[in-house]
């Protein structure tokens, strides 16, 4: 095999953002539109309901990769920072991810989060906002080796992802405002969720 030939994994990732961009495949829910209700576990084993937590306020919802996923670590960690302020104007915090409701548990810990994270075991939430993608086949071995199975992290067993995305939710349950964006490494800053929040005082 040339040089030229070998694989290049972060190449492969790079093409795949664009293909995911440039099909529109994944284009979340879009802004003015109504958020479908759901109910998941906790880490905790509660069952959180979007409708009950709407019938306090807003709801900023946060969809993320996985426990694995360094980038999701920093933005939910940036968004724990902001939870008392995102409290503060009457809003509440949910994290989903497709893993198991134990692997939830450990990153809340881990990151000693003060919000709901829960786990949407079937992907069927993340399917129902329109976010569900499969990682290519070519990016498998890489992902294992790097302890990054998805058949091992996802409860589920598949190669699927939900594109990282943030929702502000308004307290009717439409969204007022989303950052939805193949990259991974691009997330809606904490302070943007605030500016957004405010607008709906």
């Amino acid at each position: 095999m040339s040089q030229t030939d070998e694989f290049n994994p972060q190449q492969e990732i790079e093409n795949l953002i664009e293909d995911l961009r440039s099909s529109d495949a994944v284009p979340g829910i879009p802004v003015g539109s109504t958020a479908p209700l759901f109910e998941l576990t906790s880490g905790a084993g509660e069952t959180v309901a979007l409708r009950d937590q709407l019938s306090m306020g807003p709801v900023v919802l946060v969809f993320y990769r996985g426990g694995w996923c360094p980038y999701c670590h920093l933005h939910l960690a940036e968004l724990h920072e902001a939870l008392q302020e995102i409290r503060s104007l009457g809003a509440s915090l949910i994290a989903v991810s497709p893993q198991r409701p134990d692997d939830s548990l450990s990153l809340a810990e881990l990151l000693e989060l003060g919000f709901e994270v829960l786990s949407d075991p079937d992907q069927r939430v993340i399917r129902d906002y329109n976010l569900q993608f499969e990682l290519p086949e070519a990016l498998h071995d890489w992902y294992s080796g790097m302890g990054m199975g998805l058949d091992e992290q996802n409860a589920d067993g598949t190669w699927n992802l939900p594109v990282p995305v943030t929702f502000v939710l308004d307290r009717t349950g439409n969204v007022a405002a989303a950052h939805v964006d193949p990259n991974y490494r691009e997330r809606m800053s904490a302070e943007a969720v605030l500016d957004v929040l405010r607008q709906l005082q």
